[in-house]
């Protein structure tokens, strides 16, 4: 049984759980910014192929204490590096210290890369070389206080590069932090849901991809296929398995709008690349005008903020305007708000019934829920 570690947006923990227990995974431990768990090599490969939510699945391959730059240096020599990869892959080695004791991780960093290489030139004579930008194998410490742990990256490329969206328009969404956003929502397939601010389209191609029952991995390749222990026979059976689901690609009540004209060429063009355009219905349309698709349903949005825009007194008029949009068209609609600006249901005089902290990137924010139930969610003047 492998030991692996799945990272994620923190914030999204809980739903990583539930994924990895429906992939078959062991000893599952959930902790801030990730899951720890176990299982044999198939349950790594069906994780990276179809979560969602993770960024990475890292394979733990030592563990230990330390206290010096020499310690992790002997620990990562006695690891047999050449049985887990070929001496002809290029690596990178990454650190990340929490309360470690050491004073530069960039040396740290150097004593690793020195130990595997060494190790390679101990048992075939030569040594692997350093790629910093598309490296084959990407090994990962993490030093604590007093402990260590190594990890070979079984992802290769982050998670949330799904291989679809092609074009971005400015400060776009990470796709998995997207897909736990629909997942919190509540939103089940078949009932309408509307992005009025879409951007490049990142909640689309999500809730398309969640409704068709397509895995998120599927128009990729992986960390794990380059290993010496892949299982290809293995791969492509879950690998056919997986794509055998998949639905045809027909209307599923996914509305997009955007009142950048260009934002909503980039989805089209992202959906288009991505094989889903058919599933998923555009229009260029201000939030503060655009109509209600159905009579209730769950309408998702990523306004800009301040960060992003830098216009905080152009936000403030914003959000009065979207607040009697959603009164005058959206009642008996579910609406879910991600912004980094906390005065959003204040300025827009809603009451949220539910404030769900997330992290956007390095970036805290928050995820608003304001349920449209006619008249129930005005604040009375004081």
């Amino acid at each position: 049984m492998n030991q692996f570690f799945a990272t994620c947006p923190r914030g999204l923990e809980a739903l990583l759980v539930s994924e990895l227990a429906e992939f078959g995974a062991k000893n599952i431990q959930p902790t801030d910014g990730g899951v720890a768990f176990s299982g044999d090599m198939p349950v790594c490969y069906q994780a990276n192929l179809e979560s969602r939510i993770a960024t990475r699945i890292l394979w733990q391959v030592g563990r230990g204490r330390y206290a010096n730059e020499e310690d992790l240096y002997q620990a990562v020599f006695k690891l047999n590096w050449p049985q887990w990869f070929d001496v002809k892959r290029d690596f990178l080695v990454k650190v990340t210290g929490v309360k470690c004791p050491l004073k530069s991780l960039e040396f740290a960093t150097l004593r690793i890369k020195d130990a595997i290489c060494d190790r390679f030139r101990q048992a075939v004579g030569s040594r692997p070389y350093i790629d910093t930008k598309e490296p084959d194998v990407r090994v990962h410490a993490y030093l604590a206080a007093e402990d260590y742990q190594l990890y070979i990256d079984t992802s290769g490329n982050p998670l949330y590069q799904r291989g679809l969206r092609r074009a971005s328009v400015e400060a776009p969404l990470r796709e998995n932090l997207a897909a736990g956003i629909i997942r919190l929502s509540g939103w089940q397939p078949g009932t309408p849901l509307l992005d009025p601010m879409c951007g490049s389209g990142t909640f689309l191609l999500e809730a398309a991809m969640m409704a068709l029952d397509m895995a998120p991995g599927s128009g990729r390749h992986f960390g794990f296929e380059k290993l010496n222990n892949f299982d290809a026979a293995a791969w492509e059976k879950l690998r056919l398995k997986v794509l055998g689901r998949a639905k045809p690609v027909s209307f599923q009540k996914i509305y997009g709008s955007d009142a950048d004209l260009r934002a909503v060429r980039v989805s089209r063009e992202n959906l288009k690349q991505a094989g889903l355009l058919d599933a998923v219905q555009l229009s260029h349309v201000d939030m503060t005008e655009v109509p209600a698709p159905a009579e209730s349903g769950v309408l998702i949005a990523n306004p800009p903020y301040g960060i992003r825009i830098g216009e905080d007194e152009a936000l403030a008029a914003l959000y009065p305007k979207m607040a009697e949009a959603l009164k005058k068209r959206f009642a008996g609609w579910n609406t879910y708000f991600l912004t980094n600006d906390m005065r959003l249901p204040k300025l827009m005089r809603l009451s949220p019934s539910k404030r769900t902290p997330l992290f956007n990137g390095p970036l805290e924010c928050r995820l608003f829920e304001i349920r449209m139930v006619a008249g129930s969610n005005r604040r009375e003047k004081s």
